[in-house]
């Protein structure tokens, strides 16, 4: 069986483009077209985590759109195999996404989001209907009316029986007890509208019930969410988050907010030292158990886009090791996108550093690096960027679990330029 699965990929990864483009429906459906044929070949899982290993190992010779299909396939054939009954939901927030929620002819870098993410999780739920979903956009106080036009393409398509926009501003208004700590929507980025998604999903008395949140763009595919529910509903984890830096995981990313990712790791990892195997902090596609939900999200300090971490945090609090870590395909996209000019990572590093003195007892080296981020302002942050010492560009970040020889005197040589 492997041998027609290893043939199926090489017919494939002649034909595939070389690029895969977010904005283009062919693109998104070859995908899923070759991980039909995959499937159809009735490979058992062993076979399709054979083939995926086999590629990753050539994975630079490998189309993104190859990769991606040998991901999908495994998800769904996990689907497949569950007993059921299970339900997802899915959470997004939406930022002046009022141009990428588009289609490609309406607006240049549109991904026609909003459907796209509804047909990735029919097909991959297809033929089960004891195993449900939901989807929750939330607008995070969008300028542009994000929200509004989200609304206005599921009333189009008739899709209001699993497709709701909330809007953080309203429940602010409302004073529901997720977001009591905001006065307004200019408090949040990001975070305070996911937690409120998935507060809200939360609420619903289902059996088997996942919740992911995933970014607005097309990143992720989230036909991948069955290796998300897997790790949870099979393997017995709180949450299972998806990883662009484990072996497995393949990626097209922009270079130079890599190297800025690299120093915003190796600080986050110096201050914490709970999560020690986890490197990948940011990717947008993380999945918890709705009870865990329950339990971490009501509370939270971060309503910015530090908000991944503290979630890690107080699922490790509640129950340790009880995250795992899913190696995924992932796409920068970022024609459109509305983080690229922020560069978020100081404060950030802050709210990290808050966390740590809130959650975790404290430790001498972590206080330091807490201290060090806690005194640094834009101008000594912009310093520190330009002059990342050769010890954190020179390694890769899962080094960072073990290496700690940047000290803290370095990195304020660094800001001093």
């Amino acid at each position: 069986m492997l041998k027609k699965l290893q043939s199926l990929a090489r017919i494939h990864r002649e034909k595939s483009p070389d690029q895969l483009d977010l904005t283009s429906a062919e693109h998104l459906a070859l995908a899923t077209n070759f991980a039909d044929e995959l499937l159809a070949a009735r490979g058992a899982p062993a076979d399709y985590l054979a083939l995926e290993s086999e590629l990753v190992a050539k994975k630079d010779q490998i189309p993104l759109l190859v990769h991606l299909a040998v991901k999908l396939a495994l998800s769904r054939s996990r689907v497949l195999l569950w007993p059921g009954p299970a339900h997802l939901s899915v959470v997004f927030a939406v930022y002046k996404e009022h141009q990428r929620i588009l289609g490609s002819d309406q607006a240049a870098g549109g991904e026609d989001f909003l459907r796209r993410k509804v047909h990735q999780l029919e097909w991959l739920f297809a033929g089960r209907k004891d195993l449900t979903w939901d989807m929750y956009v939330v607008d995070d106080g969008c300028p542009e009316g994000s929200g509004r036009i989200a609304q206005e393409i599921i009333d189009e398509d008739d899709l209001g029986g699993r497709v709701r926009v909330l809007f953080l501003a309203e429940a602010i208004k409302q004073g529901l007890p997720v977001v009591s700590s905001l006065a307004d929507t200019a408090q949040s980025m990001k975070g305070g509208s996911v937690e409120l998604g998935m507060w809200t999903a939360a609420e619903q008395d289902r059996d088997n019930h996942v919740i992911v949140f995933t970014d607005a763009d097309l990143s992720t595919h989230l036909g991948q969410s069955g290796l998300l529910m897997d790790g949870i509903l099979e393997k017995g984890f709180d949450a299972a988050i998806g990883s662009r830096r484990l072996a497995a995981s393949v990626v097209i990313k922009k270079g130079s907010r890599n190297t800025r990712g690299k120093l915003f790791i190796y600080l986050w990892k110096r201050i914490i030292s709970s999560i020690p195997d986890i490197i990948d902090t940011q990717c947008g596609f993380k999945g918890f158990r709705a009870s865990t939900v329950r339990k971490i999200v009501p509370d939270m300090l971060e309503k910015k886009f530090a908000f991944d971490i503290e979630l890690l945090i107080k699922t490790i609090v509640e129950r340790p090791d009880s995250i795992v870590q899913v190696p995924v395909a992932w796409i920068d996209s970022d024609i459109l996108s509305t983080t690229t000019d922020i560069q978020p990572y100081l404060p950030m590093l802050q709210a990290i550093a808050g966390m740590y003195r809130h959650y975790l007892d404290t430790t001498a080296d972590g206080s330091a690096f807490a201290d060090f981020v806690d005194s640094l302002d834009e101008g000594y942050w912009e310093r520190l960027q330009n002059n990342i010492p050769a010890g954190i560009t020179d390694r890769e970040p899962a080094e960072y679990v073990e290496y700690a020889g940047v000290t803290v005197q370095e990195l304020n040589r660094a800001c001093a330029g």
